[in-house]
Parts: structure tokens; C-alpha cells; sequence
């Protein structure tokens, strides 16, 4: 990284996450605030899951402008912020802070990013059905901002543990107030699994399955079928195992690139109060295709 324009001005930006080295966003801020001549610097900071209030806390200290978070921090952080908007009080999950004179407050830009890819994918969600694979923080930002944006049903699927009826409790919520119906099914049910994506619109792999050396996929290639859209919002490595199989049965699919700079362009706004540079971003940080 080029730090030459780094000063005793600086104001830091962050991620906390685990793994994070392998994030792309601290290139991609620093690069947006360089464009735009702001004086920022984004660093990624791998944790330990117990340690979450720690950095929190390191970051207030420090007089960070503010952070992002990614797995598995995305619920553990609300304890530790002082307040959380509409948006993220809904999904229970926060991937963004704003630190305005030390009053921490958390935001979810992630289902933005998500709706917006899809835009950008030329799939209008209005009227669709979707089968979602996760219900972690980011699977329940995307699933709220679906169904504000009129997607007609919504498919959970997770694995059966102490916090399945939780999710249960979050889509009974949803549905109560949006349009949209939301179900939660057993992950292990394979099944009901194959026979919801036989009747959806799209399918979505909000799981970290897949991603980095993981070759896994949640799916097998026979519930999959030419018109169905097959999102996953893993980015690295850019073509993971689902979408392999995606791309092998003719599907419409697409990573999780689009989605990272869309909410991130939310987040950096959030942050600087400026508009991230988008079409610059996306040449110089997303040079690879599925």
C-alpha cells in the first residue's frame, strides 16, 4: 500500500472481522478517499471472536471515523454501540459504525448493496420468490431489504441449532410487516431444500460456505436449472463452487462483488459524507469474472 499521503491527520477506517486479510475493502476505501482527495486510511484487522468488545472499544479510543464488520461480527458488535438504525434494528445486524464524537452508531448497508447488485444484474425482485441459504448478519440484511423492496416470498434455510427458532421469531416478524411471506427450513432437509428452488426466482448463497479454500457448496447440481438467478455473495475467490455449478446448467449467476461495492459505497458515504466513485472502483478492485 501506498502511504505516502498518510499524515498525523489521517483519519482511520476499519474492518474487524475473521479472517479479514483477505477483504478487499481497505484498497478499495483508501482508493475512494484518495480519488476524492479525503484524508482516510482503511486497514482490515482479523480478530478473535472474544475480542470483539476489546476492538470496539481500541477503535472509540483511537477516534476511528468509523468500521465495517464481516463474519461472525456482524450480531456480536450491537452490545457494544450506543444506537442502531431502523434498518439494522430490523435485521439484527450491523456491518457499518458512524462514530460521531464517540457516540457509536450501527447501520446494515449490506441488503442495499444486495438489492442494488441485483439492479445492476438486470433481476427485478418485485413479484419473486427467493431461496436464501444462511441467517446470519448478512443474510438477514439482504432478507429485510427484499422484502421492503417487494419481493413476494422468501425461503430461509439454516441449520437446525440454538438459534434456529430466533430466525423463526425474525421471519414471523418480517412478514408482519412487509408483504412479503418468510419461512425457515432445516438446512439438513434436503428435500424441502431441492423443492424450494425448484419453485424460486433466485437462489442465494448467504453462507461463508465456499468461501477462500473451501470447495464445498450447500447444493447439489440436479436443483438447479437454466432459468433460476444463483447470487453468491462470496467474492473471493470469485467463482466458488455453487456458482460452478450455476454456470454448468446455463443459470444467470454473479458473485459477491457487485454487492461489496455497493454497500460499501453506502458505508463510505456514511462515513465522509461524499459519494464513493463507483465506476472507478469497480475497474481498478474488481478486475476478475466468474
Amino acid at each position: 500500500m501506498d502511504l505516502t499521503h498518510v499524515n498525523g491527520q489521517t483519519r482511520l477506517l476499519a474492518l474487524l472481522g475473521h479472517p479479514a486479510h483477505h477483504s478487499i475493502s481497505p484498497k478499495m476505501h483508501t482508493q475512494a478517499a484518495r480519488l476524492l482527495g479525503l484524508d482516510y486510511v482503511y486497514l482490515a484487522f482479523d480478530i478473535q471472536p472474544d475480542q470483539i468488545g476489546q476492538a470496539v472499544s481500541s477503535l472509540k479510543l483511537m477516534d476511528a471515523r468509523g468500521f465495517n464488520l464481516t463474519m461472525p461480527f456482524k450480531c456480536s458488535v450491537i452490545p457494544y454501540l450506543d444506537h442502531l438504525t431502523k434498518a439494522a434494528r430490523l435485521a439484527g445486524a450491523v456491518n457499518t459504525v458512524i462514530n460521531d464524537n464517540g457516540i457509536l452508531t450501527g447501520d446494515t448497508t449490506d441488503g442495499y448493496g444486495y438489492m442494488e447488485s441485483l439492479r445492476q444484474n438486470n433481476f427485478n425482485p418485485v413479484g419473486k420468490t427467493m431461496t436464501i441459504l444462511g441467517a446470519g448478519g448478512a443474510a438477514t440484511a439482504i432478507i429485510v431489504q427484499a422484502a421492503l423492496d417487494r419481493m413476494k416470498e422468501i425461503r430461509i434455510f439454516k441449520r437446525k441449532n440454538n438459534t434456529f427458532e430466533d430466525t423463526v421469531s425474525f421471519a414471523k416478524k418480517v412478514t408482519e410487516e412487509t408483504d412479503c411471506l418468510v419461512t425457515v427450513y432445516d438446512m439438513a432437509d434436503k428435500k424441502a431444500l431441492s423443492d424450494s428452488i425448484a419453485g424460486s426466482d433466485l437462489l442465494t448463497n448467504a453462507t461463508n460456505v465456499g468461501m477462500g479454500s473451501d470447495t464445498n457448496s450447500l447444493v447439489t447440481t440436479d436443483m438447479l436449472r437454466k432459468s433460476l438467478v444463483v447470487s453468491d455473495i462470496i467474492y473471493e475467490p470469485p467463482c466458488t463452487t455453487l456458482l460452478a455449478q450455476a454456470k454448468s446448467v446455463g443459470c444467470s449467476c454473479f458473485n459477491g462483488a457487485d454487492m461489496l461495492l455497493y454497500q460499501g459505497s453506502a458505508s463510505f458515504k456514511a462515513w465522509t459524507g461524499k459519494d464513493m466513485p463507483v465506476d472507478e472502483i469497480r475497474r481498478s478492485c474488481f478486475t476478475e469474472n466468474i
